[in-house]
């Protein structure tokens, strides 16, 4: 991972971040579920090659996710949006406010898969334009700057999280448009009818995943709780992990320093 001697951020940020992820290199990231400039700021810091906004499960409204990345890219960590949904309307929100890419919940065939990645480009169809976001830079550009900048930057994630998207994983996996699927662990395991994500369907599913991921040429995504399980699931071919929360690293930090002045 590369990161400042001071623990920051390594300065490739938004504009290298694609080309990161097409390469292979193991990337690491967390969710954010507090809309808070203070969160990024701090986060950017921290040594993780990226953040993604959790909209589909966290409170984020417009306003505040446009000042949260805002902030990141002045500090230019790069910052992907789960949104609430593959509605055009939820992408041309992240994108125009400033995110590197969307993470796109529940995309169980190559139709929607090729609509969210249309959704988040522009073309006949897609991303409507407009030059005077922060994303284009404040309409102080060419329009030909932009569109390669789409080109090079935007990265469109799909969520893989039910049986039918697993059974059609090679489509999925090589739509146009799609740089990378992420498999969901938690959503897929309730999908099976499991109660634990350590069962041989989710096993299995990882690995038909990984491999479809694999002869398309994207990126393979999870969420892990802890580098532990990382770790265990390296030999899936995992490309990128999204470990956890910011409530859960500071759940995890607040529960070892009461341990700690707890001891006897």
């Amino acid at each position: 991972m590369n990161v400042m001697d001071n623990g920051e951020h390594h300065g490739m940020g938004f504009a290298g971040f694609k080309a990161r992820m097409q390469s292979g290199e193991r990337l690491l990231g967390t969710f954010v579920k507090t809309p808070s400039v203070e969160i990024v700021e701090v986060l950017a810091k921290s040594g993780l090659d990226f953040i993604c906004l959790d909209a589909e499960h966290a409170a984020w409204d417009r306003m505040r996710m446009d000042a949260c990345l805002a902030v990141a890219r002045a500090l230019d960590l790069p910052t992907l949006v789960r949104v609430t949904s593959g509605g055009a309307d939820d992408i041309l929100k992240a994108m125009d406010a400033g995110a590197v890419g969307i993470v796109v919940p529940h995309v169980d065939s190559p139709e929607k898969a090729r609509a969210v990645a249309k959704a988040a480009r522009f073309g006949h169809g897609g991303r409507g334009f407009a030059g005077s976001t922060r994303w284009a830079g404040y309409a102080t550009r060419p329009m030909g700057d932009i569109l390669e900048q789409s080109k090079s930057e935007t990265v469109v994630i799909v969520q893989i999280e039910e049986p039918e998207a697993v059974d059609e994983i090679d489509g999925i996996a090589g739509a146009q448009g799609v740089d990378a699927v992420f498999i969901g662990p938690a959503d897929l395991t309730v999908s099976y009818g499991e109660t634990s994500v350590d069962n041989d369907k989710v096993k299995d599913a990882m690995q038909r995943v990984g491999d479809a991921a694999r002869r398309a040429g994207v990126g393979f995504v999870t969420w892990v709780p802890n580098a532990a399980a990382a770790k265990a699931w390296e030999s899936y071919g995992f490309t990128m992990f999204v470990m956890g929360s910011e409530h859960s690293w500071m759940l995890a930090g607040a529960k070892a320093a009461v341990a700690e002045m707890r001891k006897e």
